[in-house]
């Protein structure tokens, strides 16, 4: 079974007719997986048999009149990582708040894995994760900033305060997929930043593609799916998630007494009201009688 993410940033003129039909699509192929649509374009992750796969890249070139393929990252799984197939509309593919920002129209230049290496370690460029501090955690480049954000809409304060200190230094823009990244140099562009770069098909096609001997990255990517986060080799890492706040969690995290399966973790804990804890402790507890019956409920992977 393959996993493939894919996006592209180009002008739909009626966007609600494209996401009916695609769904229509995906649902006749028995695929799984997440695809927002907007006015910029659309991006997903969808997971099947590869020919279904191809099936609906198909599609999606011959209804759009695309001029190149869709380029997606591929990856191989035993069990699908989602539970169901939906197709969304949206203001924005990827949040930034800024709807006007148009990467297909004016962005930063592609660098490649093997280019990548050597940018990041000039000590002149500044080096950005632009995804969210709990990803950043999970793993990263050597001397990359964090812009601390908690979610992408937050990325244009960062951006701005940036501009302010180092406009005149370059910048090397990273992210998972490639398309926060890609969002983001177009920002820094409208800010005023002239040498802007951001990496390839981003994380996962730099791990796809790079030998072992090269890789510069550090630790496992987070990834929006049931697997949490991926290894080196793009096999499936070694986080949990936690249900209440959604972040990865480590072995180590997990072995702390603040970490209650289903329900709490050392990160949420504190914020953790009463109300909300008991419901999720009477959801674990549905879970967890599932399990003994032998049935699949829907939650997070143990």
């Amino acid at each position: 079974m393959k996993v493939a993410s894919f996006y592209r940033f180009l002008d739909l003129s009626d966007p609600e007719d494209f996401k009916n039909a695609l769904q229509g699509v995906c649902d006749e192929q028995g695929l799984l997986g997440t695809i927002l649509v907007a006015n910029e374009g659309f991006n997903g992750s969808i997971t099947g048999e590869e020919r279904s796969i191809g099936h609906v890249f198909a599609w999606i070139e011959e209804t759009l009149d695309l001029d190149n393929p869709v380029d997606a990252r591929w990856n191989t799984v035993s069990e699908p990582p989602f539970r169901r197939m939906r197709v969304k509309l949206k203001k924005e593919i990827v949040t930034l708040g800024r709807p006007d920002i148009l990467p297909h129209k004016r962005t930063g230049t592609y660098v490649s894995g093997e280019k990548w290496n050597e940018l990041i370690s000039n000590p002149d460029v500044v080096v950005i994760d632009t995804r969210n501090s709990y990803e950043f955690e999970v793993g990263t480049f050597p001397n990359a900033i964090d812009p601390e954000t908690d979610s992408f809409r937050e990325f244009p304060e960062f951006a701005q305060k940036l501009a302010e200190t180092s406009k005149d230094r370059p910048l090397a823009m990273f992210c998972t997929g490639g398309i926060r990244c890609e969002k983001a140099t177009a920002l820094m562009l409208e800010l005023g930043f002239d040498e802007v770069y951001h990496l390839q098909g981003g994380i996962l096609k730099y791990l796809e593609e790079m030998p072992a001997q090269e890789n510069q990255w550090d630790g496992e990517c987070f990834v929006f799916d049931t697997r949490v986060a991926v290894d080196r080799d793009l096999a499936e890492g070694g986080y949990v998630q936690c249900h209440a706040c959604r972040r990865p969690l480590s072995t180590a995290e997990m072995a702390s007494p603040d970490y209650r399966e289903g329900v709490s973790c050392p990160k949420c804990i504190n914020d953790l009201d009463e109300e909300r804890a008991a419901g999720l402790r009477e959801r674990q507890r549905q879970i967890e009688l599932a399990r003994e019956r032998g049935d699949i409920h829907i939650g997070p992977k143990p």
